[in-house]
């Protein structure tokens, strides 16, 4: 997969910290890689900017739109999520 031409995004909050960001990008479904995204128009690339070279996670929008969805009802906080892996098997 050539993602040469990729417009790699991260956060504006991420700071020059050292190359310890998540970055995001926007691709067309046939030019992604993914044999079972060929078929979507646009895909959402994320990637470890610690590692460049290797294969990014691809998502359709409608992934990448559930999942920020999910950001913003705050179900990943980090203190829910340790909530719910110290609670009790019913």
């Amino acid at each position: 997969m050539d993602l040469t031409a990729v417009n790699w995004r991260k956060s504006s909050l991420s700071g020059n910290n050292g190359g310890q960001c998540v970055e995001v990008a926007v691709a067309r479904g046939r030019d992604c890689g993914a044999a079972n995204k060929v078929d979507e128009e646009f895909v959402v690339l994320v990637r470890d900017s610690k590692n460049p070279e290797r294969e990014p996670q691809v998502f359709t929008v409608a992934e990448w739109d559930a999942f920020l969805d999910g950001v913003r009802l705050r179900e990943f906080d980090s203190a829910r999520l340790i909530e719910e892996f110290t609670a009790p098997v019913r």
